[in-house]
């Protein structure tokens, strides 16, 4: 009797460990993927720290492409959360580790020196390893135009990756990332010389493009941050944070474009 209790007792558990028995021969028509962006980092390290930090510590990230080679390592699966972003915010969305797919390549960043401030490229086989992944997400969770930004997008006054060495304009012409035309910014660029717009406008301006930035009319350090973000991505030739017409046109035409 208390080997039939014990047999009985063991077979109710692994009944109960199977878990419910679920119908899943139909399919709701009102659904979408959870990953709404994707978020492009650098690791600010080599390779060897980069792996460690990424699946021993608490942050974490989907993907981890090295540089030589330039090989491509999936470290969270998609459909888990991911610890890339942090405090973040785009598009009026907070805490963007919830919605997002984490991108880290492995590139020191950069270096300050007695010279300047030196940054280090990407290798041409790291890019075109993150191009293919990119269209592969993109598909798979039919992410619009605009679903891919920055670090320093998303936290412009914590973050700078992934750096101006990062060739926003190589993924722009892969369809991946959308471009101002470059007339229609020289065109806007000469109207707006003449008649500069103030710092409300410019703040408006970043605004609409997704950048969290408190609205004040005032040309202050959270506005500058903002702005060295978006000259990052779009004009990395000078990203001094300054308001300029040439950063006024960029904004206009992008925005002309949404």
């Amino acid at each position: 009797m208390k080997l039939f209790c014990v047999t009985l007792i063991l077979a109710l558990l692994a009944g109960c460990s199977s878990g419910p028995s679920i119908d899943k021969s139909y399919t709701a028509t009102g659904q979408n993927s959870r990953v709404q962006y994707v978020v492009l980092h650098y690791t600010s390290t080599d390779f060897a720290r980069s792996l460690a930090l990424l699946t021993t510590k608490e942050v974490s990230s989907h993907y981890l492409i090295n540089s030589n080679p330039a090989t491509i390592y999936q470290l969270v699966d998609e459909n888990r959360r991911a610890w890339h972003a942090g405090v973040s915010s785009w598009k009026g969305r907070t805490w963007l580790n919830s919605t997002t797919i984490g991108i880290e390549m492995v590139n020191k960043g950069y270096t300050d020196t007695p010279a300047g401030r030196v940054w280090q490229p990407y290798t041409e086989d790291q890019i075109q390893a993150l191009i293919v992944l990119l269209k592969d997400i993109v598909k798979r969770h039919d992410l619009p135009l605009g679903s891919i930004i920055g670090h320093s997008d998303v936290a412009p006054q914590r973050k700078v990756d992934p750096g101006p060495y990062f060739p926003w304009k190589r993924l722009a012409d892969e369809g991946l990332v959308p471009w101002p035309n470059a007339n229609a910014v020289a065109r806007q660029q000469v109207q707006l010389a003449a008649n500069m717009p103030n710092t409300t406008w410019f703040q408006h301006q970043l605004a609409r493009q997704g950048y969290e930035i408190i609205e004040n009319g005032q040309f202050d350090e959270q506005t500058r941050n903002v702005l060295a973000a978006f000259q990052m991505k779009y004009r990395p030739s000078n990203y001094a944070g300054q308001a300029d017409a040439e950063t006024a046109a960029l904004l206009l035409v992008l925005n002309s474009q949404l």
